[in-house]
């Protein structure tokens, strides 16, 4: 079913294949999220409810989704070296977790920022903003146990399990403002209906989306060529990269 996969179980060809999609992705991402920032915090209407103050959903809604996204791909990626046994799916884990622990603490920090000129104050016990906090928490524990375990093997089953058992975490996050009475606003982006916002505000926030998840798939290449390249130090070819580099 994935024989197509199988020259990536090398780790130089993975290595190879990760830099030529870490130099689209940065560029393409870095480009996108400087246009729909400017664009959305500089050029878009005010609302006609919350005033200027909106112009943080630019921010906040690509990093609170991706913090999510992030999340469920680490999950994948620590269920398939757990049952296939794939060490580069393990390096992958501990790749995403970090970058998405950034998103994650983005996604509340602007959440903080929104909340005080929205509902008076910069935090409260909702459903959602608990949830995303308890997401937070499930990245640093899966980076602390990995490192925890001299083996780093044992380490990265340890980080998967978390992983895999944390996920239920996603769709809490998500349906909190539907199960439960919560401050926090329903989903400005839908799949099955058409989207709340004009289109002249819609656009910079999906530029920023993709921007953003971009930019998320360009720093967890990094993390895994750099882990390639330390765990692979031994090997021909890490050499060659070096020297080449030089």
């Amino acid at each position: 079913m994935f024989k197509w996969l199988h020259p990536y179980a090398k780790s130089e060809n993975l290595y190879r294949l990760s830099g030529k999609f870490l130099f689209w992705f940065g560029w393409l991402g870095f480009v996108g999220a400087i246009i729909g920032t400017v664009w959305g915090l500089g050029f878009t209407p005010a609302d006609y409810q919350q005033g200027d103050s909106f112009r943080i959903i630019y921010l906040h809604v690509p990093t609170a989704m991706l913090s999510m996204s992030g999340y469920l791909g680490m999950a994948i990626a620590a269920f398939i070296g757990t049952v296939w046994q794939q060490r580069h799916a393990d390096m992958t884990v501990i790749a995403i977790a970090p970058v998405g622990a950034v998103y994650t603490f983005l996604a509340l920090f602007t959440g903080a920022v929104w909340g005080k000129p929205t509902w008076g104050t910069y935090w409260v016990w909702d459903a959602r903003l608990t949830s995303e906090l308890i997401l937070l928490f499930l990245y640093l524990g899966v980076i602390a146990l990995y490192y925890a375990y001299e083996d780093r093997r044992s380490g990265a089953r340890a980080a998967a399990i978390l992983a895999m058992v944390g996920v239920i975490n996603v769709p809490i996050i998500h349906y909190s403002v539907v199960w439960w009475n919560s401050l926090h606003q329903g989903a400005t982006i839908t799949v099955f209906e058409k989207p709340k916002m004009d289109t002249s505000m819609l656009w910079p926030l999906l530029i920023n989306i993709v921007s953003f998840g971009l930019i998320l798939g360009a720093f967890t290449l990094m993390r895994l060529r750099n882990d390639l390249l330390m765990k692979e130090g031994h090997r021909p070819w890490v050499k060659q990269v070096l020297e080449g580099k030089h």
